[in-house]
Protein backbone atom coordinates (compact mmCIF):
# COMPACT_ATOMS: atom_id res chain seq x y z
CA UNK A 1 0.00 0.00 0.00
CA UNK A 2 2.90 2.35 0.81
CA UNK A 3 4.56 1.62 -2.52
CA UNK A 4 1.31 1.88 -4.49
CA UNK A 5 0.25 5.18 -2.93
CA UNK A 6 3.71 6.74 -3.28
CA UNK A 7 3.86 5.59 -6.90
CA UNK A 8 0.58 7.36 -7.74
CA UNK A 9 1.96 10.68 -6.49
CA UNK A 10 5.40 10.18 -8.06
CA UNK A 11 3.97 9.07 -11.40
CA UNK A 12 1.68 12.12 -11.61
CA UNK A 13 4.56 14.38 -10.49
CA UNK A 14 6.88 12.96 -13.14
CA UNK A 15 4.16 13.27 -15.76
CA UNK A 16 3.44 16.91 -14.87
CA UNK A 17 7.15 17.75 -14.82
CA UNK A 18 7.63 16.15 -18.24
CA UNK A 19 4.57 17.92 -19.61
CA UNK A 20 5.76 21.29 -18.34
CA UNK A 21 9.23 20.70 -19.79
CA UNK A 22 7.89 19.70 -23.22
CA UNK A 23 5.49 22.64 -23.36
CA UNK A 24 8.23 25.05 -22.24
CA UNK A 25 10.48 23.75 -25.02
CA UNK A 26 7.78 24.26 -27.64
CA UNK A 27 6.78 27.65 -26.28
CA UNK A 28 10.47 28.60 -26.12
CA UNK A 29 10.71 28.11 -29.87
CA UNK A 30 7.77 30.47 -30.19
CA UNK A 31 4.21 29.57 -29.23
CA UNK A 32 3.01 32.89 -30.76
CA UNK A 33 5.15 32.47 -33.84
CA UNK A 34 3.93 32.07 -37.42
CA UNK A 35 6.32 30.96 -40.16
CA UNK A 36 5.71 31.11 -43.88
CA UNK A 37 7.54 30.02 -47.00
CA UNK A 38 6.91 29.67 -50.71
CA UNK A 39 5.75 26.15 -51.49
CA UNK A 40 4.96 25.73 -55.17
CA UNK A 41 3.71 27.61 -58.21
CA UNK A 42 2.01 26.75 -61.46
CA UNK A 43 4.01 25.88 -64.57
CA UNK A 44 5.75 29.08 -65.62
CA UNK A 45 9.04 30.68 -66.57
CA UNK A 46 11.89 31.02 -64.09
CA UNK A 47 11.29 34.78 -63.95
CA UNK A 48 7.67 34.26 -62.89
CA UNK A 49 8.69 31.69 -60.26
CA UNK A 50 11.28 34.14 -58.97
CA UNK A 51 8.48 36.67 -58.57
CA UNK A 52 6.47 34.15 -56.54
CA UNK A 53 9.09 34.02 -53.80
CA UNK A 54 8.43 35.94 -50.58
CA UNK A 55 10.26 39.26 -50.80
CA UNK A 56 11.47 41.82 -48.24
CA UNK A 57 8.58 44.01 -49.44
CA UNK A 58 6.18 41.28 -48.29
CA UNK A 59 7.75 41.36 -44.83
CA UNK A 60 7.22 45.12 -44.68
CA UNK A 61 3.63 44.70 -45.87
CA UNK A 62 2.96 42.28 -43.03
CA UNK A 63 4.40 44.79 -40.56
CA UNK A 64 2.29 47.63 -41.96
CA UNK A 65 -1.03 45.85 -42.42
CA UNK A 66 -0.96 43.69 -39.29
CA UNK A 67 0.75 46.16 -36.96
CA UNK A 68 -2.09 46.12 -34.42
CA UNK A 69 -2.01 42.33 -34.02
CA UNK A 70 1.70 41.49 -34.19
CA UNK A 71 4.78 42.51 -32.24
CA UNK A 72 7.31 41.91 -35.01
CA UNK A 73 7.95 40.33 -38.40
CA UNK A 74 11.23 39.37 -39.97
CA UNK A 75 12.62 37.41 -42.87
CA UNK A 76 15.63 35.19 -43.53
CA UNK A 77 17.73 34.95 -46.68
CA UNK A 78 20.22 32.08 -46.80
CA UNK A 79 23.15 30.89 -48.86
CA UNK A 80 26.47 29.12 -48.32
CA UNK A 81 30.11 30.08 -48.25
CA UNK A 82 33.29 28.19 -47.44
CA UNK A 83 36.29 28.90 -45.27
CA UNK A 84 39.32 27.08 -43.92
CA UNK A 85 38.46 25.76 -40.47
CA UNK A 86 41.00 23.72 -38.48
CA UNK A 87 43.03 23.13 -41.64
CA UNK A 88 40.05 21.93 -43.67
CA UNK A 89 37.79 23.67 -46.15
CA UNK A 90 34.31 23.68 -44.64
CA UNK A 91 30.94 25.03 -45.69
CA UNK A 92 29.29 27.77 -43.67
CA UNK A 93 25.63 28.64 -43.67
CA UNK A 94 25.29 32.40 -44.09
CA UNK A 95 21.90 33.86 -43.23
CA UNK A 96 20.76 37.45 -43.50
CA UNK A 97 18.13 38.96 -41.22
CA UNK A 98 17.48 42.06 -39.13
CA UNK A 99 17.09 43.27 -35.54
CA UNK A 100 13.69 41.58 -35.16
CA UNK A 101 15.16 38.12 -35.67
CA UNK A 102 16.39 37.89 -32.08
CA UNK A 103 13.07 38.36 -30.21
CA UNK A 104 11.03 36.33 -32.68
CA UNK A 105 13.41 33.36 -32.77
CA UNK A 106 14.26 33.60 -29.07
CA UNK A 107 17.98 34.03 -29.74
CA UNK A 108 20.33 34.26 -26.77
CA UNK A 109 23.36 36.53 -27.26
CA UNK A 110 26.36 34.97 -25.49
CA UNK A 111 28.90 37.73 -26.11
CA UNK A 112 28.88 41.11 -27.77
CA UNK A 113 25.62 42.42 -29.20
CA UNK A 114 22.95 41.59 -31.76
CA UNK A 115 22.13 43.35 -35.01
CA UNK A 116 20.71 46.84 -34.63
CA UNK A 117 18.58 49.02 -36.91
CA UNK A 118 21.66 51.05 -37.89
CA UNK A 119 23.47 47.92 -39.07
CA UNK A 120 20.56 47.12 -41.36
CA UNK A 121 19.95 50.63 -42.69
CA UNK A 122 23.64 51.41 -43.28
CA UNK A 123 24.47 47.95 -44.67
CA UNK A 124 27.25 47.47 -42.16
CA UNK A 125 29.59 44.53 -42.75
CA UNK A 126 29.10 42.98 -39.32
CA UNK A 127 28.47 39.37 -38.37
CA UNK A 128 27.40 37.13 -35.50
CA UNK A 129 28.66 33.58 -35.10
CA UNK A 130 26.97 30.60 -33.50
CA UNK A 131 28.34 29.40 -30.19
CA UNK A 132 30.12 26.34 -31.60
CA UNK A 133 31.53 28.15 -34.64
CA UNK A 134 33.00 30.91 -32.48
CA UNK A 135 34.59 28.34 -30.18
CA UNK A 136 36.02 26.40 -33.14
CA UNK A 137 37.61 29.45 -34.77
CA UNK A 138 38.61 31.66 -31.83
CA UNK A 139 38.55 29.37 -28.80
CA UNK A 140 35.89 31.24 -26.82
CA UNK A 141 32.86 33.48 -27.22
CA UNK A 142 34.51 36.64 -25.91
CA UNK A 143 37.67 36.12 -27.98
CA UNK A 144 35.59 36.22 -31.18
CA UNK A 145 34.33 39.76 -30.58
CA UNK A 146 36.11 42.33 -32.79
CA UNK A 147 37.75 39.73 -35.00
CA UNK A 148 37.49 39.87 -38.78
CA UNK A 149 36.05 36.99 -40.77
CA UNK A 150 35.95 36.72 -44.55
CA UNK A 151 32.47 36.06 -45.97
CA UNK A 152 31.76 36.15 -49.69
CA UNK A 153 35.27 37.51 -50.19
CA UNK A 154 34.68 40.55 -47.92
CA UNK A 155 35.90 41.29 -44.41
CA UNK A 156 33.15 41.29 -41.78
CA UNK A 157 33.65 42.33 -38.15
CA UNK A 158 32.33 39.88 -35.56
CA UNK A 159 30.07 41.80 -33.18
CA UNK A 160 28.53 38.92 -31.26
CA UNK A 161 27.99 35.22 -30.71
CA UNK A 162 24.65 33.55 -30.18
CA UNK A 163 22.64 30.37 -29.82
CA UNK A 164 19.00 29.33 -29.81
CA UNK A 165 17.62 29.68 -26.29
CA UNK A 166 15.67 26.48 -26.89
CA UNK A 167 17.33 24.09 -29.30
CA UNK A 168 15.34 23.11 -32.39
CA UNK A 169 17.73 20.19 -33.04
CA UNK A 170 18.48 21.21 -36.61
CA UNK A 171 14.83 21.69 -37.54
CA UNK A 172 15.24 25.43 -38.19
CA UNK A 173 17.37 27.46 -40.59
CA UNK A 174 20.22 27.47 -38.04
CA UNK A 175 22.97 24.92 -37.60
CA UNK A 176 26.23 24.77 -35.63
CA UNK A 177 28.20 26.55 -38.39
CA UNK A 178 26.02 29.56 -39.07
CA UNK A 179 27.01 33.19 -39.65
CA UNK A 180 24.36 35.89 -39.32
CA UNK A 181 24.76 39.15 -41.25
CA UNK A 182 22.42 42.08 -42.09
CA UNK A 183 19.82 41.09 -44.68
CA UNK A 184 20.51 44.32 -46.57
CA UNK A 185 24.06 43.05 -47.16
CA UNK A 186 23.10 39.44 -47.76
CA UNK A 187 20.83 40.33 -50.69
CA UNK A 188 23.89 41.20 -52.80
CA UNK A 189 25.20 37.64 -52.47
CA UNK A 190 22.09 35.61 -53.26
CA UNK A 191 21.14 34.79 -56.85
CA UNK A 192 17.44 35.51 -56.20
CA UNK A 193 15.94 37.81 -53.60
CA UNK A 194 14.01 35.23 -51.58
CA UNK A 195 12.76 35.27 -47.98
CA UNK A 196 12.63 31.75 -46.59
CA UNK A 197 11.17 31.64 -44.04
CA UNK A 198 9.12 34.67 -43.07
CA UNK A 199 8.57 34.87 -39.29
CA UNK A 200 5.73 36.72 -37.58
CA UNK A 201 5.28 37.07 -33.83
CA UNK A 202 1.65 37.54 -32.79
CA UNK A 203 0.79 39.85 -29.91
CA UNK A 204 -1.91 37.65 -28.29
CA UNK A 205 -1.87 33.82 -28.32
CA UNK A 206 -5.60 33.64 -29.10
CA UNK A 207 -5.01 35.62 -32.31
CA UNK A 208 -2.52 33.11 -33.76
CA UNK A 209 -5.03 31.15 -35.93
CA UNK A 210 -6.68 34.24 -37.40
CA UNK A 211 -3.36 36.04 -38.02
CA UNK A 212 -2.07 32.88 -39.71
CA UNK A 213 -4.97 33.11 -42.14
CA UNK A 214 -4.36 36.82 -42.67
CA UNK A 215 -0.68 36.25 -43.49
CA UNK A 216 -1.68 33.53 -45.97
CA UNK A 217 -4.19 35.81 -47.67
CA UNK A 218 -1.77 38.75 -47.71
CA UNK A 219 1.00 36.74 -49.40
CA UNK A 220 -1.37 35.28 -51.98
CA UNK A 221 -2.83 38.71 -52.76
CA UNK A 222 0.64 40.17 -53.40
CA UNK A 223 1.69 37.47 -55.89
CA UNK A 224 0.28 35.96 -59.04
CA UNK A 225 -2.58 33.46 -58.94
CA UNK A 226 -1.38 29.88 -58.59
CA UNK A 227 1.49 30.62 -56.21
CA UNK A 228 1.08 28.56 -53.02
CA UNK A 229 2.47 29.51 -49.64
CA UNK A 230 2.90 27.31 -46.59
CA UNK A 231 1.89 29.31 -43.52
CA UNK A 232 1.97 27.44 -40.20
CA UNK A 233 2.16 27.97 -36.45
CA UNK A 234 2.97 25.90 -33.37
CA UNK A 235 -0.54 25.95 -31.89
CA UNK A 236 -1.34 22.51 -33.29
CA UNK A 237 1.89 21.08 -31.89
CA UNK A 238 1.14 22.58 -28.47
CA UNK A 239 -2.38 21.15 -28.48
CA UNK A 240 -1.08 17.73 -29.51
CA UNK A 241 1.60 17.83 -26.79
CA UNK A 242 -1.02 18.66 -24.15
CA UNK A 243 -3.28 15.82 -25.34
CA UNK A 244 -0.42 13.32 -25.35
CA UNK A 245 0.66 14.43 -21.87
CA UNK A 246 -2.91 14.04 -20.56
CA UNK A 247 -3.26 10.53 -22.00
CA UNK A 248 0.16 9.57 -20.65
CA UNK A 249 -0.81 10.81 -17.18
CA UNK A 250 -4.07 8.84 -17.22
CA UNK A 251 -2.29 5.67 -18.32
CA UNK A 252 0.39 6.01 -15.64
CA UNK A 253 -2.22 6.72 -12.95
CA UNK A 254 -4.13 3.64 -14.09
CA UNK A 255 -0.98 1.52 -13.75
CA UNK A 256 -0.39 2.92 -10.25
CA UNK A 257 -4.02 2.25 -9.34
CA UNK A 258 -3.54 -1.37 -10.37
CA UNK A 259 -0.63 -1.49 -7.91
CA UNK A 260 -2.99 -0.20 -5.22
CA UNK A 261 -5.57 -2.85 -6.10
CA UNK A 262 -2.90 -5.54 -5.84
CA UNK A 263 -1.96 -4.19 -2.42
CA UNK A 264 -5.67 -4.33 -1.51
CA UNK A 265 -5.73 -8.01 -2.39
CA UNK A 266 -2.75 -8.44 -0.07
CA UNK A 267 -4.66 -6.69 2.72
CA UNK A 268 -7.65 -8.98 2.13
CA UNK A 269 -5.46 -12.08 2.38
CA UNK A 270 -3.88 -10.79 5.59
CA UNK A 271 -7.30 -10.12 7.09
CA UNK A 272 -8.56 -13.57 6.07
CA UNK A 273 -5.61 -15.13 7.85
CA UNK A 274 -6.30 -12.86 10.83
CA UNK A 275 -9.92 -14.02 10.98
CA UNK A 276 -8.77 -17.62 10.93
CA UNK A 277 -6.24 -17.06 13.70
CA UNK A 278 -8.77 -15.17 15.85
CA UNK A 279 -11.65 -17.57 15.39
CA UNK A 280 -11.85 -18.42 19.12
CA UNK A 281 -11.78 -14.68 20.01
CA UNK A 282 -14.66 -14.06 17.60
CA UNK A 283 -16.59 -17.02 19.04
CA UNK A 284 -16.05 -15.73 22.56
CA UNK A 285 -17.29 -12.24 21.67
CA UNK A 286 -20.38 -13.62 19.99
CA UNK A 287 -21.01 -15.98 22.94
CA UNK A 288 -21.11 -13.05 25.39
CA UNK A 289 -23.60 -11.19 23.19
CA UNK A 290 -21.60 -9.20 20.61
CA UNK A 291 -23.90 -8.56 17.63
CA UNK A 292 -22.86 -9.48 14.11
CA UNK A 293 -22.71 -5.78 13.22
CA UNK A 294 -19.99 -5.10 15.82
CA UNK A 295 -17.86 -8.00 14.59
CA UNK A 296 -18.27 -6.79 11.00
CA UNK A 297 -17.34 -3.22 11.97
CA UNK A 298 -14.31 -4.35 14.01
CA UNK A 299 -12.62 -6.22 11.18
CA UNK A 300 -13.69 -3.68 8.59
CA UNK A 301 -12.09 -0.89 10.64
CA UNK A 302 -8.91 -2.90 11.02
CA UNK A 303 -8.65 -3.31 7.23
CA UNK A 304 -9.34 0.40 6.65
CA UNK A 305 -6.79 1.46 9.30
CA UNK A 306 -4.12 -0.75 7.73
CA UNK A 307 -4.94 0.67 4.31
CA UNK A 308 -5.02 4.29 5.49
CA UNK A 309 -1.81 3.85 7.47
CA UNK A 310 0.00 2.55 4.42
CA UNK A 311 -1.65 5.21 2.26
CA UNK A 312 -0.63 8.05 4.58
CA UNK A 313 2.96 6.82 4.75
CA UNK A 314 2.98 6.44 0.96
CA UNK A 315 1.69 10.02 0.55
CA UNK A 316 4.44 11.33 2.83
CA UNK A 317 7.09 9.47 0.85
CA UNK A 318 5.56 10.52 -2.48
CA UNK A 319 5.56 14.21 -1.46
CA UNK A 320 8.93 14.13 0.30
CA UNK A 321 10.90 12.97 -2.75
CA UNK A 322 9.90 15.87 -5.07
CA UNK A 323 10.34 18.33 -2.19
CA UNK A 324 13.85 17.04 -1.49
CA UNK A 325 14.73 17.59 -5.18
CA UNK A 326 13.44 21.17 -4.89
CA UNK A 327 15.65 21.86 -1.88
CA UNK A 328 18.76 20.19 -3.28
CA UNK A 329 18.54 21.62 -6.82
CA UNK A 330 17.13 24.61 -8.68
CA UNK A 331 14.53 22.47 -10.38
CA UNK A 332 10.89 23.37 -9.82
CA UNK A 333 8.92 20.13 -9.62
CA UNK A 334 5.15 20.53 -9.42
CA UNK A 335 3.26 18.43 -6.88
CA UNK A 336 -0.32 17.78 -7.85
CA UNK A 337 -2.85 18.18 -5.04
CA UNK A 338 -5.20 16.00 -7.07
CA UNK A 339 -2.71 13.13 -7.02
CA UNK A 340 -2.66 13.30 -3.20
CA UNK A 341 -6.47 13.34 -3.06
CA UNK A 342 -6.70 10.44 -5.52
CA UNK A 343 -4.08 8.40 -3.66
CA UNK A 344 -5.78 8.96 -0.28
CA UNK A 345 -9.26 8.21 -1.67
CA UNK A 346 -8.14 5.06 -3.48
CA UNK A 347 -6.28 3.77 -0.41
CA UNK A 348 -9.41 4.32 1.71
CA UNK A 349 -11.63 2.55 -0.83
CA UNK A 350 -9.15 -0.31 -1.15
CA UNK A 351 -9.25 -0.89 2.60
CA UNK A 352 -13.04 -0.67 2.65
CA UNK A 353 -13.70 -2.88 -0.39
CA UNK A 354 -11.12 -5.57 0.33
CA UNK A 355 -11.94 -5.57 4.04
CA UNK A 356 -15.59 -6.45 3.45
CA UNK A 357 -15.00 -10.15 2.66
CA UNK A 358 -12.85 -10.95 5.76
CA UNK A 359 -15.14 -8.87 8.00
CA UNK A 360 -18.24 -10.54 6.61
CA UNK A 361 -16.66 -13.96 7.08
CA UNK A 362 -15.80 -13.14 10.69
CA UNK A 363 -19.32 -11.88 11.43
CA UNK A 364 -20.90 -15.05 10.01
CA UNK A 365 -18.95 -17.49 12.21
CA UNK A 366 -21.05 -19.79 14.36
CA UNK A 367 -20.14 -19.04 18.00
CA UNK A 368 -20.29 -22.71 19.05
CA UNK A 369 -18.02 -23.86 16.22
CA UNK A 370 -15.74 -20.89 16.76
CA UNK A 371 -15.22 -21.72 20.44
CA UNK A 372 -14.33 -25.32 19.51
CA UNK A 373 -11.83 -24.17 16.84
CA UNK A 374 -8.23 -25.24 17.53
Amino acid sequence: MVIGTASVILVVTISLTSQDYILQQIEGVGSNMIFASYEIGTQSSSAEVSGDFIKPADVQAVRDQLAARITAATGVESNFDSMSLNGREQHLLVIGSDQYYQPIRNILVLAGRFLEAGDIDLRQKVALLTEKLAASIYGSQQAAIGQNIKIHGLQFTVIGTFKEKVSTFGQSELNDKTVLIPITVQKYFVPVDRIDPLYVQVRNPQDVPSVTTQVQELLESRHRAGATYKVENLSGILAAARSIALVLTLVLVLVSTIALVISGIGIMNIMLVTVTERTREIGLRKAVGAPRKDILLQFLLEAVIISLGGGTLGILIGVAMPLSVRFLTDLTIPISAWSIVIAFTVSSLVGLIFGILPASRASRLNPTEALRYE
